[in-house]
């Protein structure tokens, strides 16, 4: 292909870097490595394109290490099994060396010809600018209705205005994406993560074009999932320094009820009151808030040991790479 040829002639290092995880998309790969390049390279700066491969079972694997071999822009990385979606963009981050990150999915329901929006409200001075999928064409019941109400409860748990936050389609720069830590079904969380560390986000319109082959990964159950990472989100968010604050209180809330009550079944007893009797269930519940309340502010200050040692640790990987490919490799190597 002429692409190639094109490719050969700017081997400087790159500006941009599109990020790609793909699963089980082997009729989609060409068509989009085509849009993406066409699109890139009317760019005035170098680009880069990092594919990722999670455990694909069909021909994408081969298709993509297949790319990698003709064009030096590409950076293929080969994951060992499926490890999802959010670990597949995480793989692809750490080998992205472009200043500009772009990510989108490999389904062919984001436009990279949208691209060059995202490059443009970046210039702005905004750190991540996400994609807007104002008029879905997804499945009314099963993933229009669970997506408003997940976004609804990202926006007001975060305090980030934005509408969707579950699309991949979004731009970040280099230095902010680095600093989140991605794990479970995290990358939805992004925008939240990064504006809680002081990063400025932003929001674009965009098209969500039909699937035309494969199927989707994705299904009501899913819902729960984000659910239960809405909840921990909540958690990060707010407590992940401090979870002393956040056990603390149920504990002193527990325990000051339950010594409240103990006070005054103290003075019944001492105004002759048989308690066992009279206030027996009463009895144990002070003796049941008092206990929870106790584990409480020991579950607290158990987070605070467990925070620190993990704020002082070095992080390890969420994923493990089978290899990785560039131009020109003709040996493979695995971690």
């Amino acid at each position: 292909m002429e692409i190639f040829k094109n490719a050969m002639e700017n081997p400087s290092i790159p500006q941009y870097s599109v990020v790609v995880p793909f699963y089980n998309e082997q009729d989609s790969v060409l068509l989009l490595y085509e849009r993406i390049v066409k699109v890139m390279q009317k760019q005035k700066f170098a680009f880069e394109m990092v594919f990722v491969d999670d455990g694909s079972l069909d021909q994408t694997a081969q298709i993509l290490e297949s790319l990698a071999l003709q064009d030096p822009r590409i950076v293929f990385v080969k994951l060992r099994k499926n490890f999802g979606q959010t670990a597949a963009l995480k793989a692809g981050f750490d080998h992205a060396g472009g200043e500009i990150i772009i990510s989108l999915d490999g389904d062919l329901q984001h436009d990279p010809e949208e691209i060059p929006f995202f490059l443009k409200k970046m210039e702005e001075g905004y750190d991540i600018v996400s994609g807007w999928r104002q008029e879905r064409k997804d499945a009314f019941w099963s993933r229009r209705i669970p997506s408003r109400i997940a976004n609804w409860l990202i926006c007001k748990l975060s305090g980030v205005e934005i509408h969707d936050f579950g699309t991949t389609f979004k731009a970040y720069r280099r230095d902010t994406i680095q600093e989140i830590p991605l794990y479970g079904e995290l990358h939805r969380f992004i925008p939240a993560l990064a504006s809680w560390r002081g990063a400025a986000v932003a929001e674009i319109p965009i098209n969500n074009p039909q699937r035309k082959s494969g199927k989707s990964n994705y299904g009501l159950s899913r819902t729960f999932h984000v659910l239960f990472d809405l909840m921990s989100i909540k958690y990060l968010l707010d407590f992940s320094t401090r979870p002393l604050h956040f056990f603390g209180t149920f504990g002193l809330l527990g325990t000051g009820i339950g010594g409240c009550i103990g006070l005054f079944l103290a003075i019944r007893k001492l105004c002759g009151v048989t308690i066992m009797i009279e206030h027996g269930p009463l009895l144990l519940m002070s003796m049941l808030l008092i206990i929870g309340g106790i584990q409480f502010l020991l579950f607290g200050l158990l987070g605070e040991m467990l925070s620190r040692t993990y704020y002082e640790s070095q992080s390890k990987p969420i994923y493990s790479i089978r290899f990785v490919k560039r131009h020109g490799d003709s040996s493979r190597g695995g971690s």
